[in-house]
Parts: C-alpha cells; sequence; structure tokens
C-alpha cells in the first residue's frame, strides 16, 4: 500500500465526504483510462467547500488531558501500528527517484564520491530499502531513525537491507539534542517523507534546525507531507481535531496539514533556502470502488548555504 491510499484506510470512523470522494458516473467514462492527473486545479466553488469542512471538523477541540496523551505516547501508537501492518503499508513509493533524483544511485564515473544519506522517520524502510537495492556505490552510507521500535526491528529484518551500508535506530525526533551516530554537518541529503506532519506542531521548528545543524554546508533536505484540504483532513469528524489542522486518527497516529507558506517560513526560519516548494493537487481514482478522490500534497527541496 502507498502513502496515496492511507487517507481511505485510515480509520473506519472518518466521515465520508461525497463532494471530496465522489461516485464516478457514466459521463466519466474517460476517468475510468487512467489513476492519477498531477497538479489539477481546484475551482472557487471546491476551495469553499473544502474550507467549509475543515471549519466543521475542527469546531470540537479536543481537551488538553486528551492532547497530552496522544502526544506523549505517540511512539506507542506507531508500535501498535506496525505490530498490525508489519512491512505492507506505504510500500510501493515508484516515485521516490523521479521526484528526487538526488537520491537516485550515482552514475559509475560518480561513484568515487563518498556520500552520506540520513532519513528521518525512516518507518520500514520504504525509502531506505529502494536506495540500497539499486545503489552499487562503494562509499555510500544510509542512516534512518525512528521512534518506533517495531518499525526499525521490521526493517533491520528485511532481506534488502544491508547492516554494511546502513545504520538504523530508534530517536525521537522533537528532542532537543539528537543521538545519532553521525557528526554535525556531515549528512550530504536528509530525507523526510510523511514525518513532519506527524509530529505537534510547537516541536517542528525544533526538528528542522536540528536538520540544518546535521546537513553538510550545501547539504540537501527533500521533503514531502500532506497539503491542507486533502482528502484525509476533510474527511475527519468532529471530536478528532486536537488543534487548527492536526488530527488524531482512529489509531491514534497524530497527522497535520500544512499550507506552503507556513512550511516555506519554518524552513528558512531554520536557516534552510529554498530550491524547490510544489503543491501538488492530484485527482485519484479508485477504479474498484469508482471514486474519485482529490489529494493535496507539498513536495520541497531546501538546501543549507555553502
Amino acid at each position: 500500500m502507498s502513502e496515496t491510499s492511507q487517507a481511505l484506510d485510515d480509520a473506519g470512523d472518518n466521515e465520508k465526504r461525497p463532494q471530496f470522494g465522489t461516485r464516478l458516473l457514466k459521463d466519466d467514462a474517460d476517468v475510468f483510462k487512467h489513476n492519477a492527473w498531477d497538479h489539477v486545479e481546484w475551482d472557487t466553488e471546491q476551495e469553499q467547500a473544502a474550507q467549509a469542512a475543515v471549519e466543521k471538523n475542527s469546531t470540537l477541540k479536543m481537551s488538553d488531558d486528551q492532547r497530552e496523551r496522544f502526544q506523549t505516547d505517540a511512539p506507542k501508537f506507531w508500535d501498535s501500528f506496525y505490530g498490525i501492518h508489519d512491512n505492507r503499508f506505504f510500500k510501493d513509493r515508484h516515485w521516490l527517484f523521479t521526484e528526487f533524483p538526488e537520491l537516485a544511485p550515482l552514475q559509475a564515473n560518480e561513484q568515487s564520491q563518498p556520500r552520506s544519506i540520513f532519513e528521518l522517520g525512516c518507518g520500514v524502510g520504504n525509502t531506505i530499502l529502494p536506495i540500497l537495492q539499486y545503489s552499487t556505490e562503494t562509499q555510500l552510507r544510509i542512516y534512518g531513525c525512528d521512534f518506533s521500535e517495531r518499525a526499525i526491528e521490521i526493517l533491520r529484518n528485511q532481506q534488502q537491507f544491508d547492516a554494511k551500508r546502513c545504520e538504523v535506530f530508534v530517536m525521537d525526533a522533537t528532542q532537543e539534542q539528537w543521538q545519532v551516530p553521525f557528526e554535525e554537518n556531515s549528512q550530504d541529503i536528509i530525507v523526510m517523507i510523511f514525518v513532519l506532519s506527524a509530529i505537534e506542531p510547537a516541536k517542528m521548528q525544533q526538528v528542522l534546525e536540528n536538520c540544518y545543524r546535521y546537513l553538510k554546508p550545501g547539504g540537501l533536505l527533500v521533503f514531502r507531507d500532506y497539503g491542507r484540504y486533502d482528502l484525509a483532513q476533510l474527511r475527519f469528524k468532529s471530536g478528532k481535531c486536537l488543534e487548527d489542522n492536526f488530527y488524531v486518527r482512529g489509531d491514534g497516529t497524530m497527522v497535520y496539514f500544512f499550507t506552503e507558506q507556513e512550511l516555506r517560513d519554518m524552513f528558512q526560519k531554520a536557516g534552510l533556502q529554498e530550491e524547490q516548494l510544489i503543491v501538488d493537487r492530484r485527482l485519484q481514482v479508485n477504479r474498484g470502488r469508482c471514486l474519485k478522490m482529490y489529494r493535496v500534497w507539498i513536495q520541497t527541496k531546501f538546501r543549507k548555504p555553502l
């Protein structure tokens, strides 16, 4: 299963809103021929409907005690998640090297150059394992961390995992001081894919500042996550909202939905320079269920100045 399908398989208690997950009609015949369209433009009516849905499901906020519970026990909820799904969730990252060619294997004439890649929130290895599988770089070193012990255990037991080239470990990335097996200013690339959204907003800036600290001068941070008004956000029921645009799924894991400007502000405040910031509004089709679904993701690349 891929990230693209998570919203539809989250919690059974997420409300289905037909204006955002609409049934296909007979005159949608062309839609059945395809699975997705990138960079779909929304009209004013659709934008207003999305705003109204978020206002409705955000009116009732969880109590302070409830918020503290979900935030404190976040590793337990993710351990439970991976205990149920093992390595079957988020499996298809066929887009990885297309969207982030910087992660793709180097050419033969470049392979003598040492490279170090660190993935924050590596889960069960859906980014790390393809890199290990396709790269023949002799001086490539990959690191990964996750605050789920279960996820790290699953990753280490995967057939493609190579302990000679890769080191993974348990770490809570929201901690002020990271305990990592490498020096500051040492990483060529830091990867964050659907990770920052799982962190409470008050701690996001600290995470990005630590990314800056460990990137080499000239190093790159690549990022992909949920955008504001994604289908997953619009389908939450009232009572699942921790704070504005920050929700709890039925399995206890948390998710935030970003705007491009707030991401730009956080990255720049951390000292990083923008190279790419794309809002991808995508129409996806589930042909088996005859559904049209509108997704919103944000993809960025920010670089540490030389």
